[in-house]
């Protein structure tokens, strides 16, 4: 019936795409996301081949410079700190995005996010021969700080350039691409090709590449056309950008649609993100942009990646074959966000969100008694297995796009760079601490390492079910409303109180009357 529904919806989409988009519209969602998102996902899947290698050049510079031989606790600190900083660049990027997207525009901003990318690459490829591993550290600090910002920009840019019945589908063009780069970098990573101990700084470095890609084919599409119109105030360039977008006549439509967000940000200059905490107007919408943030990386998915090692040599898989299977960990996200991206317009956003987050919640279970049975029964293995390839296909259904979604259609104009740059600290500030309390996880709680995860997620189809509104389709002031009867829900019991009292105090007063 998925399936079915699948190809259903394929046929829409294209239909859709060829009645009100264009081949400007496709080709500007591949050159934005091919140096955006992407490399969110391959600067994380490059990191596990090198690792080795890194690991003997710290413990070579220490030895070379001080004549200091680390520990094997030393140089795994060292490791950790270089792995896990990427998270700290990222929750950086995340924190300036905002303030860039105001000023420069979204397609601009992206565009300079490349400095830092090809900085970063620059130190990374140089830092062996410089005999450098702090090079390598801000390296990966600079890769961080691209990542965040494409993070938070790139859905905001998509959504404002997608019409309202594709919105959902392009904006999750970003998580399909982070997939991508999850598997492009697993891939790049194979020791025949990058992941050898010669190659491991060019490696690295790949990440320019895509960068550059991008540099080359962004600037000749559109800037989007509510920030031409709302922010600058230009509506020629905002209808030549719709027109451009579309690959037809504009819509008298939508073109309102956007003077009307117009005219209800008129004189309000763009909101800063503590402003949005004191905002009563926007209460639910930042409490669940915080929370399927935070959630999106709390449920444990990329911490499976690194489990997945392990749990392969317990099946009996050789260490020379586990990189090639890992690579389908990687294929199996990337498979489960295209099959969201096909069916997020048909099912809704809650649909998905909430049903990822219940099958993900299911497979922790099972991971755990399959854990627990691993040493017992033969084959429980293969069923732990199994599981690391489910629970990632479950957060690839939903959780994995549908998140970055959401702060483009509950947010107005004026809030949403600020609601970005609050998801995106969330989001960076849990993957840090993810990536750094999952080893004593492990080591605590043994077998019962993912029960913390399981609940995270049960608890977030939880929240999603009973508050999150369904957007598909609707307007940025029906969702608005709908959002208002939970910011004002105490207000308007308040005064509908009051009303009663009212109502019966008239009663009285008329049966005294008469």
């Amino acid at each position: 019936m998925l399936l079915l529904d699948c190809i259903l919806n394929t046929k829409q989409y294209i239909k859709k795409l060829k009645c009100s988009g264009s081949l400007t519209l496709v080709l500007m969602v591949a050159s934005a996301a091919f140096g955006g998102t992407l490399q969110y996902g391959y600067n994380l899947a490059i990191m596990n081949a090198p690792t080795t290698f890194i690991q003997t050049f710290v413990n070579e510079t220490f030895l070379e410079r001080w004549n200091i031989q680390l520990e094997d606790y030393q140089v795994t600190l060292v490791w950790t700190i270089i792995v896990s900083i990427f998270s700290l660049g990222g929750f950086a990027g995340a924190l300036i995005a905002g303030p860039m997207t105001i000023r420069f525009g979204r397609k601009k901003c992206l565009l300079l996010n490349n400095i830092f990318l090809m900085t970063g690459a620059l130190l990374a490829v140089t830092s062996r021969a410089a005999k450098s591993f702090e090079m390598i550290l801000i390296a990966r600090v600079l890769v961080g700080i691209n990542a965040g910002i494409s993070m938070n920009v790139q859905p905001m840019y998509f959504g404002e350039c997608a019409p309202k019945h594709l919105r959902g589908a392009i904006s999750l063009s970003s998580a399909v691409f982070t997939a991508f780069g999850v598997v492009l970098g697993q891939v790049v990573g194979l020791r025949e090709i990058l992941g050898s101990e010669p190659c491991w700084q060019y490696l690295l470095a790949s990440n320019a590449i895509p960068g550059l890609v991008q540099l080359l084919t962004l600037p000749w599409f559109p800037e989007s056309p509510r920030y031409l119109l709302i922010d600058r105030g230009d509506k020629e360039a905002c209808i030549n950008a719709l027109r451009r977008l579309r690959g037809c006549e504009v819509q008298s439509s939508e073109l309102d649609e956007i003077l009307q967000e117009q005219t209800e940000t008129k004189g309000m200059r763009a909101r800063q993100p503590w402003e949005l905490f004191t905002d009563r107007s926007v209460r639910w919408q930042l409490i669940s942009v915080m929370i399927i943030s935070s959630a999106m990386q709390l449920c444990g998915n990329d911490s499976i990646y690194f489990y997945a090692s392990y749990i392969f040599k317990e099946a009996g898989v050789s260490d020379d074959k586990i990189q090639y299977i890992t690579i389908g960990t990687g294929t199996c996200e990337f498979a489960a966000c295209i099959l969201c991206n096909l069916l997020v317009e048909r099912k809704g956003r809650r649909f998905m969100l909430m049903g990822g987050y219940i099958l993900m919640t299911v497979w922790a279970v099972v991971f755990t008694i399959a854990l627990l049975l691993e040493h017992n029964i033969s084959w429980m293995p293969y069923i732990s297995m199994t599981c690391i390839f489910t629970y990632i296909l479950s957060f690839g259904l939903g959780p994995a796009g549908v998140t970055c979604i959401l702060p483009t259609e509950i947010f107005n104009q004026t809030a949403r760079p600020a609601a970005y740059t609050i998801a995106g600290s969330m989001m960076w500030l849990n993957l840090f601490i993810i990536g750094m309390i999952f080893p004593f996880l492990v080591s605590e709680l043994s077998e019962y390492c993912f029960v913390p995860f399981g609940v995270v997620c049960l608890l977030s189809a939880l929240f999603v079910g009973l508050v999150l509104p369904e957007t598909k389709g609707k307007s940025l002031s029906a969702i608005t409303s709908e959002f208002n009867k939970l910011n004002f829900k105490s207000q308007d019991e308040k005064c509908a109180s009051q009303a009663k009292k009212q109502y019966q105090l008239g009663e009285v007063s008329l049966s005294t009357a008469l």
